[in-house]
């Protein structure tokens, strides 16, 4: 190596959250050790996007039939609109769907994901989010929450998001917003939020919320791709415009993670309520948190291990 290339390697222990590679410059290593997310330009090219958001289409028009597959919709709309992009706000576990998943395994993503996972690297959990227009009665909002609140599986430091904008996503169309550094702290709690109104199926938040704590806006143009820890807090707003503001992501973790019992945890009421949802929709007995994991799985890259 280069004397360059030597006086680039950090110092031993300096790096908790961050693998060593020439992907990321130290600049960016720092910035994800302090905050927990990383915003990458431009990412996604407008031609994969315009893929994915055809896909979309044809899921909402019933013209692609998924198994496993989790299409979540406003009820309330149902009636005036039918299946349609005004009434579909989530499809989620695509790991069936060819076109859609090609996202989880696009190069450029995973080059970014082995940053964070190492290089046997499992897609989780995936979705793509289209958050309708929503001013009055807070449907959409999600509440400020942690992933890792979701997830049987450590260790969290070698998790990760990829989150992409498929559109621009700013304070009005309801963007991503996070709380910089709760990365390094423990798995807090969390719940239904107690608002009026409806709240969503799993769209579980902070049972103690820290209002004081301060939030960033990430606004990101389309192709715009953030990386983010499973402990960082965060949630979106309120869409107030007229359109539609779609997103695409996918959870990540090393195939060397493993699976947690979460019996006696904050995550026991999770495991219920899921447990639950997958009997009615499959009919299925004895089922555990870490089976509907297993379904999800798939090796985008390197061997699978324990996870």
């Amino acid at each position: 190596p280069t004397s360059a290339q030597v006086g680039a390697v950090p110092q031993l222990g300096r790096f908790r959250y961050t693998l060593d590679n020439d992907v990321l410059t130290t600049e960016q290593r720092q910035f994800y050790e302090d905050n927990g997310y990383l915003l990458v330009k431009k990412l996604i090219s407008d031609e994969d996007i315009e893929r994915f958001r055809k896909e979309f289409m044809r899921i909402c028009k019933k013209e692609v039939n998924l198994p496993g597959v989790m299409i979540m919709k406003d009820e309330s709309l149902r009636s005036q609109y039918g299946q349609s992009e005004k009434v579909v706000n989530k499809v989620q576990d695509f790991q069936e769907d060819k076109e859609l998943f090609r996202y989880c395994t696009l190069p450029e993503v995973l080059r970014y994901v082995e940053c964070f996972t190492g290089p046997n690297i499992m897609a989780m959990h995936t979705m793509l989010i289209n958050k309708l227009p929503d001013s009055d009665k807070q449907t959409f909002l999600h509440p400020m929450h942690q992933d890792l609140h979701y997830f049987p599986f450590r260790p969290a430091d070698r998790i990760v998001c990829s989150w992409t904008a498929m559109e621009r996503a700013d304070q009005d169309n309801g963007c991503l917003v996070v709380q910089p550094g709760t990365h390094k702290e423990p798995l807090k709690p969390h719940g239904y939020p107690k608002w009026k109104g409806k709240t969503n199926k799993l769209f579980h938040g902070l049972i103690d919320e820290d209002e004081k704590s301060p939030r960033v806006h990430l606004v990101m143009e389309k192709g715009d791709t953030v990386f983010f820890h499973p402990l960082l807090i965060h949630g979106s707003g309120i869409n107030k415009t007229s359109g539609f503001r779609k997103s695409i992501s996918c959870h990540f973790a090393s195939s060397e993670c493993y699976y947690i019992d979460v019996k006696n945890t904050s995550q026991e009421d999770l495991e219920k309520e899921l447990v639950e949802m997958v009997h009615k929709k499959y009919n299925a007995t004895s089922v555990e948190l870490r089976d509907i994991w297993n379904f999800r799985a798939r090796l985008v890259q390197g061997e699978r291990m324990t996870l």
